[in-house]
Formats: structure tokens, C-alpha cells, sequence
């Protein structure tokens, strides 16, 4: 059931003209300078993934400069079958993705077909800053293993710019029927209490993993606690909303509801990102993700592609090694891990014993 991409073809993709790369192992390391692109490769495998970038909403940053447009393709391989991905931004804006030379009619489809863990140094905002990251975060795993998850968020998401748009239209209009707000609700609760229940499902099955592998990496016994706060643990989502019309009215924008969800991080029983060293977030940080891993795994049956950027400068050679160590020696996915020290990404696996290939760029 190993899913492997053994090759990547890139066109006019971000600091890449042209460029081929083989990957011949399970384990790759890729060395460089900063500025050579081995975060732009990394972002090229996650495009084959999820049919975007990692970093950017807009495709059209990701074209090489000069140009309006690029093509990835990519030779994957799963369960004994091949499969050949390609992704092409036309200089119109249009936007294609084909698997086997199939077009999708909508790039949602192919989410979770190739499940893909990308750890970057930007990701410490998942701990630092407000609840939208840590959404994200839920989302990215449970829409890589429920398709129906995936279309209920993207309803719930253009519902919600919808009702925000009336809401703003009754204000600025001075609309005395608001009838319409009852259509909206409804539809509203109908995909948020789904996602609410997904949700909540997941941080238990999550809350383990995180402690367990928090553990592991920081070699240290600390009491690290996730909940999951939601508006939806005290009242289902039409009395939510209910509740909250006159506000939203007042307000022009709608005030609760799954999109207003949160995780809270405690260590010791004391908010995490207010008494957490820096090695502690790094720990977090890749607990979080090494829980994301270890959940697709789980639900999928094999272990999705992991993307390791820039790991070594975020932590100190313990923590380092026990991370490694899981990674390339207690998985058996493939893994691609860039460092702007070659030699120190050989001293590393070499350490663990594990077979590897090096590129340097």
C-alpha cells in the first residue's frame, strides 16, 4: 500500500525555468542555499496533492517571474499501480489538473486521493496566533479523509459569505422582511452542525496522539492538554443562531456559529503560548503534525508522503534526532526533508542507519 512519487517534472514553477528530478528512495534529503528552491520543490509535490500551494491562495504567484503560467507533472505510484498527475495554469488564469489524463471537473475530488503532511517553519502561527490556523489545521486532515467533510466546509463557507452579504443589505437597505435569513439558518446548521460532529470526533481520537508524541520528541513528562471550544457544546446551531440575530443584524456579519471554533493548548494547566519556550512550541508544533500524519495513516492504511522543511534550524539535536528517528525508522511512508547544510542531513540519517538519496540544488 506504499505511496510513493517517483518523479517530478516542473515548467516555468516558481524559480524553476525547467527541471526534472528522480527520486529513488523512500527517504530524500535536498540540500542548497537558501534561495535555490527546495522549499518551491516541496511546494510542487504538495500541488500533485491537494491541486494548490502550501504558501499561496493564488496561483498565479507560484508562475516563474516574467511568465503567467506553469505545468507540474508528476509519476506516482500506490498499492503496485502508477498514476501520472499533472497540474497546468494556463496564461489565460485557467487552471487544470488531470490524473491519467482525466480533467477533474472539480479539483475537491482529488483531495485525499494522495495524502500529503507538509511541516514548514511559518506553521508555528498554528500555535502563536489566532484561531483561524488552528481551523485549518482540523480541516486539512478531515478533508483528506471525508470527501463529504470537505463539501459541507465549502458549502458552509460560501453560505456564510452569503448571509454576511443580506445581513449587510438589510442594514444598509433597511429591509423590514428578513425571511430570508430563516432559508440561510437552515441551510447554515444543516452543514455546520455535520462539521461540528466531525470535529469534536476528531480532537478525541487527536488528544492521545499529540500528548504521545509530545513526549517523544521533547523527551520530557509535561501535561499537555487539547480542547476543543466550540459555541455548538452548549446549543445546536439553529438555536445558536437564533440567539444571535439581533447581534448579527447590529452587526451586519454573523457572529457564531463552527466558524468561530478553537482549540485551546494548556501545559501545566496554564495557556500553552504564554508560558511555552520556544523548544516547547517546536515540540508542539511537530506533535500537532505528526498527529496529522498518524491519523491519515490510520484512516487511509498506509502512510501519506511527509514534506519536512527547513527542520533542522527549529530544533536542538536531541529533539532533532528523536524526530528522525520516527519519521524515517517507525514509518514506512515516503519523506522529503531540505536543509541548507548537506552535510548535515548525512550526518543525521546516517546516524539512524537509514538508506536515503541526497539531491543537491
Amino acid at each position: 500500500m506504499l505511496l510513493l512519487i517517483n518523479s517530478i517534472s516542473l515548467v516555468q514553477f516558481k524559480n524553476y525555468p525547467q527541471r526534472n528530478f528522480s527520486f529513488s528512495s523512500r527517504i530524500v534529503g535536498i540540500s542548497g542555499p537558501n534561495g535555490t528552491g527546495k522549499t518551491n520543490l516541496l511546494d510542487a509535490i504538495y500541488y500533485l496533492c491537494f491541486t494548490k500551494s502550501y504558501f499561496t491562495r493564488s496561483d498565479s504567484f507560484n508562475a516563474l517571474t516574467g511568465t503567467n503560467g506553469f505545468r507540474i507533472e508528476g509519476q506516482l505510484e500506490h498499492n503496485g499501480e502508477n498514476y501520472k498527475a499533472v497540474c497546468i495554469l494556463r496564461e489565460t488564469g485557467k487552471k487544470e489538473f488531470m490524473l491519467n489524463g482525466n480533467a477533474y471537473e472539480r479539483f475537491s475530488h482529488h483531495i485525499g486521493r494522495f495524502p500529503c503532511v507538509f511541516i514548514a517553519p511559518d506553521d508555528v502561527r498554528m500555535i502563536t496566533e489566532g484561531s483561524e490556523e488552528r481551523r485549518r489545521f482540523i480541516d486539512a486532515i478531515l478533508s483528506q479523509l471525508d470527501p463529504e467533510y470537505l463539501q459541507r466546509l465549502m458549502n458552509y463557507n460560501k453560505l456564510l459569505l452569503q448571509r454576511n452579504s443580506y445581513l449587510k443589505s438589510v442594514s444598509e437597505n433597511r429591509l423590514k422582511d428578513t425571511s430570508l435569513l430563516e432559508v440561510y439558518d437552515e441551510q447554515l446548521s444543516n452543514d455546520g452542525s455535520y462539521i461540528f460532529e466531525k470535529r469534536k470526533s476528531f480532537m478525541d481520537e487527536c488528544l492521545g496522539l499529540v500528548t504521545g508524541f509530545y513526549g517523544k520528541i521533547s523527551g520530557a513528562a509535561e501535561n499537555i492538554e487539547l480542547k476543543y471550544e466550540s459555541q455548538l457544546h452548549k446549543l445546536d446551531f439553529a438555536e445558536l443562531l437564533k440567539s444571535t440575530r439581533d447581534r448579527d443584524l447590529y452587526l451586519q456579519r454573523t457572529t457564531a456559529g463552527i466558524h468561530k471554533d478553537d482549540i485551546q493548548i494548556l501545559l501545566n494547566n496554564q495557556p500553552f503560548r504564554n508560558i511555552a519556550s520556544q523548544g516547547q512550541r517546536k515540540s508542539l508544533l511537530f506533535a500537532l503534525k505528526l498527529s496529522e500524519f498518524e491519523m491519515l495513516r490510520s484512516h487511509k492504511g498506509f502512510a501519506p508522503i511527509l514534506l519536512l522543511d527547513d527542520v533542522f534550524e527549529k530544533l536542538d539535536e536531541s529533539r532533532m534526532h528523536n524526530l528522525l528517528s520516527w519519521v524515517c525508522l517507525d514509518n514506512d511512508g515516503q519523506i522529503f526533508i531540505t536543509d541548507t547544510h548537506q552535510q548535515r542531513i548525512k550526518e543525521h540519517l546516517e546516524t539512524l542507519g537509514a538508506l536515503y538519496q541526497l539531491i543537491e540544488l
